[in-house]
C-alpha cells in the first residue's frame, strides 16, 4: 500500500520541482536585470547573466519526466527551450551592452509567455506555510534611546489666571 501511495505522489512532486526551479528563475531575472547588465558592461563578464538563469532542471532525466501527462511534458520542454534560448545567446553574443540588453527583452518576454503556460498547465509551487519577517537587531539601549526621542512631548499646564 505504502508503495502504491509512493507511485501516486511522483507526478505531483516531478510537477512541483519543476515549478520551484521555474519560479526561482523567473524571480532570479526579475531582481537582477539591470544588475547583470551594468555587471556585463563594466566587467565583460557574462557570469552574471548566466548564473542569474541557472538550473536545477538538467539533473532531471527522462525517468523523472515519464510521469506526467504528454501536455504537461510539452510545456515543461517549450519552457525550458525558451530558457535555452537565452542561455545560448548569453553565452555566444558578441554584441554590445544596449543591444544585449533589447535581445534579452524580447527573448525574455517569450520566457515569460512560456512560464505563464507552465503555471497554468502546473500549477504554482508548493511551499512551506513560513512567515519571513525581516527585521535588524538593536541594541537594548538604543532602543531606549529611541523610543525616548519618539516620544511625544507633555504639555505643561499652566496656572489659571
Amino acid at each position: 500500500m505504502a508503495r502504491r501511495k509512493k507511485l501516486d505522489e511522483t507526478p505531483d512532486r516531478v510537477r512541483n520541482l519543476i515549478a520551484l526551479d521555474a519560479a526561482l528563475i523567473m524571480r532570479r531575472l526579475e531582481a537582477r536585470r539591470d544588475e547583470m547588465f551594468t555587471l556585463f558592461s563594466r566587467l565583460r563578464s557574462r557570469e552574471p547573466m548566466l548564473s542569474t538563469i541557472a538550473t536545477r532542471f538538467t539533473s532531471a532525466t527522462f525517468h523523472d519526466l515519464v510521469h506526467l501527462p504528454e501536455k504537461e511534458q510539452a510545456v515543461v520542454h517549450a519552457f525550458y527551450e525558451r530558457l535555452d534560448e537565452l542561455r545560448w545567446y548569453f553565452t555566444y553574443t558578441e554584441d554590445m551592452p544596449s543591444t544585449v540588453q533589447q535581445t534579452f527583452t524580447a527573448l525574455h518576454r517569450r520566457l515569460e509567455e512560456a512560464y505563464r503556460l507552465l503555471v497554468v498547465a502546473l500549477g504554482p509551487p508548493v511551499t512551506p506555510d513560513v512567515a519571513v519577517v525581516e527585521a535588524e537587531p538593536v541594541r537594548q539601549e538604543e532602543a531606549v534611546e529611541k523610543t525616548e526621542l519618539t516620544r511625544p512631548l507633555r504639555k505643561r499646564s499652566s496656572p489659571a489666571a
